[in-house]
């Protein structure tokens, strides 16, 4: 069987007969790009909107949220490691067919839709997009959350679909490469892509020695402010996590840099304070 190039992120995998990709959730299966994910869900829960962390949509509102196993990015601080660094023979899962989340959804008149998260959504983007096309007619709202690492073509399938997104925005450059297996300039355009299309708030885990310093936070609250100055920024406090023992990032951290980013931004946030 030949070779294909997948085309979901900046990876750009080659994938042989068989081969899944960096994010352990596409496979080559026999030519063809398959979403090898599909509707396996590791975690299924009632949240807050506001934990998404999504403040000024629906706020006190409730969602249900899923999410499967893998992700583009190998981040050394991953919150959700257990599931977003697994793959399918690490990973507990159940399948759960479109048709039976959308019920689900439909069964909790509480949930004002459903929210894809806990691991990195958009290696799943054909999931997204028939859960959506069961709960959009429904009334119900599609919310996402992403670390942005996406082509466009990706994002322009499920901007029809998509009511809400929260994105990351991890550090800069140099970061992403050297530390995540990333592509800053990705990110960036992705908030470029969707700012305009959908509810849109933006998070930066600070952490300490690594993104936490004035200048960058007010570089990225410009790149946002010039886009709309109406997007929400949050600002989260880090705690050591997975492969990190750095120290929690003070309090006092996060203050100083809401100041620097609310010179540029109407709504910044402070989070895990």
């Amino acid at each position: 069987m030949a070779e294909i190039v997948c085309d979901i992120c900046t990876h750009h995998c080659r994938l042989q007969q068989g081969q899944t990709g960096f994010c352990r959730a596409r496979r080559n299966v026999n030519g063809v790009n398959t979403c090898d994910n599909y509707g396996r869900l590791t975690a299924i829960a009632m949240d807050p909107i506001e934990k998404k962390p999504l403040v000024r949509f629906y706020p006190g509102s409730k969602i249900l949220s899923v999410g499967s196993y893998g992700c583009s990015l190998a981040c050394p601080f991953c919150q959700n490691y257990s599931i977003s660094m697994r793959s399918e023979t690490a990973a507990d899962y159940r399948y759960v067919s479109p048709e039976q989340l959308s019920a689900l959804v439909l069964a909790h008149p509480e949930s004002i839709g459903l929210a894809f998260t806990y691991n990195e959504p958009l290696i799943s983007w054909e999931y997204i997009v028939d859960c959506a096309r069961l709960l959009k007619p429904e009334g119900k709202k599609i919310v996402i959350v992403s670390n942005g690492m996406v082509e466009q073509h990706i994002l322009a399938k499920l901007m029809p679909y998509t009511d809400a997104m929260n994105i990351d925005l991890k550090g800069d450059r140099d970061f992403y490469r050297n530390e995540l297996h990333g592509d800053y300039d990705m990110v960036r355009n992705a908030i470029a892509y969707v700012y305009d299309k959908c509810h849109l708030e933006v998070t930066t885990l600070v952490i300490p020695g690594k993104n936490d310093s004035v200048s960058f936070i007010e570089e990225q609250s410009q790149f946002l402010a010039s886009l709309s100055d109406e997007i929400v920024y949050h600002l989260c406090r880090y705690f050591p996590r997975y492969l990190y023992d750095i120290p929690a990032t003070p309090a006092d951290t996060i203050y100083t840099l809401q100041k620097a980013a609310g010179k540029y931004l109407k709504y910044v946030y402070t989070g895990n304070i």
